[in-house]
């Protein structure tokens, strides 16, 4: 396609690069603009399955992903106390058979690193940081756009990609009112030369307990053990993924727990710690000429390991709307939401689920848990929850008459 219209995207974080990665290869014009005055170490692990995997590989991006990912042999359950193992799935082989595509592990910086780098091959002055958001408004079919130290810029569409904390959603809609889940999430890197063979190993992990539930994985071509804890507690409610803790703290939360765990917390060099902040999905997302995308829009509590996902669809489906209606770029929006919404909103609801199912307090003696993990996660069951998530095709969503993102 010929370049036709140009869209401002707020945020240079997975989702909003993917969106502007996939509008650029559909010939489509784009602004980047980053709060944040330089990329670096941030997050920590992103579990991404096969529907993610799909997106991106269709983005051209498999072989730089393939250079920075660990390929997981499978998942496994762990109970907490005794350390006794359950298969859950093959992420391998099966994978690749059951949905065509793979399920990889990775640092979140090295994910971000290579969507930055496709982004500016395609336009090396796309992406501009220290560009804080102050406002935006609709005058003469244009949204204009106020960045501080900018002068107001016009565009045919805007894309909110800003987080969890939208200013872009602020101004839209409102800031929301967000609940405190009862829940804190503690999360690290390991050295995987720091730990024993079997808990370096090409495997995702689920300890689940009582009240708590730990998950390990190996990300980096398996160089680090990625950690994150989600332990019930009401004494922290601050929101933030820069929040340092303690070593100490995070062992007294899974005190009693099975050395695997105590050991691999011990290890990590320096623990980071956030609330679990609850949301309802949005009944809207778009305004006019503006709308918004990933966590601005759909927050979600970790328990799917979809957050990520859903950015990166969000992206694919929003630029095949835009590219493929130029003329009308409100209903292209219009359209990219209805697309998303119900989906968006079942993986919402479905991690919430997937907290109680973690920590129930069935898990708290072995012979109880064994037959509780043995019954909430046969072959049947997991096929149910996941089936769904893992084989959903973002670029067919969008309908088979949008242009091709070649």
């Amino acid at each position: 396609m010929a370049k036709t219209s140009k869209v401002a995207v707020v945020g240079a974080g997975i989702g909003g690069l993917t969106a502007a990665l996939a509008l650029l290869r559909a010939g489509v014009d784009v602004e980047v603009f980053e709060q944040a005055t330089g990329f670096g170490e941030v997050g920590a692990g992103i579990q991404m399955s096969a529907n993610g995997t799909r997106c991106l590989f269709g983005l051209g991006l498999e072989a730089p992903l393939r250079a920075v990912a660990s390929v997981p042999a499978g998942k496994q359950i762990r109970l907490w106390s005794t350390g006794q193992r359950w298969s859950l799935f093959d992420l391998g082989e099966r994978s690749v058979e059951r949905y065509g595509f793979p399920y990889l592990m990775l640092h979140r910086a090295d994910l971000h690193g290579v969507l930055v780098q496709a982004v500016r091959a395609l336009k090396p002055d796309a992406i501009h940081l220290g560009a804080r958001f102050r406002g935006l408004h609709e005058r003469d079919a244009r949204v204009w756009l106020d960045i501080e130290g900018m002068a107001p810029a016009g565009f045919d569409a805007l894309i909110g990609a800003d987080g969890i904390h939208s200013a872009c959603r602020a101004q839209l809609f409102g800031a929301g009112t967000p609940w405190f889940t009862g829940c804190m999430a503690w999360r690290g890197l390991v050295p995987a030369a720091d730990l024993p063979e079997h808990l370096s190993a090409p495997l995702g992990t689920n300890w689940v307990g009582p009240g708590a539930h730990v998950i390990t994985y190996p990300v980096r071509r398996g160089e680090l053990i990625n950690f994150v804890g989600v332990v019930e507690r009401g004494d922290w409610t601050h929101e933030s993924w820069n929040s340092r803790g303690r070593i100490e703290d995070c062992l007294k939360d899974f005190q009693g727990w099975h050395e695997d765990v105590q050991r691999i917390i011990r290890a990590i060099d320096q623990p980071y710690q956030w609330a679990l902040l609850g949301r309802e999905p949005m009944p809207l997302w778009s305004k006019g000429r503006a709308t918004l995308l990933g966590d601005a829009c759909h927050p979600t509590l970790p328990f799917l390991a979809q957050g990520a996902m859903m950015a990166i669809e969000d992206g694919v489906v929003l630029a095949h709307c835009l590219a493929a209606c130029p003329e009308d770029p409100p209903g292209a929006l219009r359209r990219y939401e209805s697309l998303r919404q119900e989906r968006t909103a079942r993986i919402v609801r479905g991690s919430a689920d997937n907290a109680r199912r973690f920590h129930n307090p069935e898990l708290a003696h072995a012979e109880g848990a064994a037959a509780y993990v043995e019954r909430e996660w046969t072959p049947e069951q997991v096929n149910r929850r996941y089936d769904w998530l893992f084989s959903y095709d973002a670029a067919r969503a969008a309908g088979e008459a949008t242009p091709h993102i070649a």
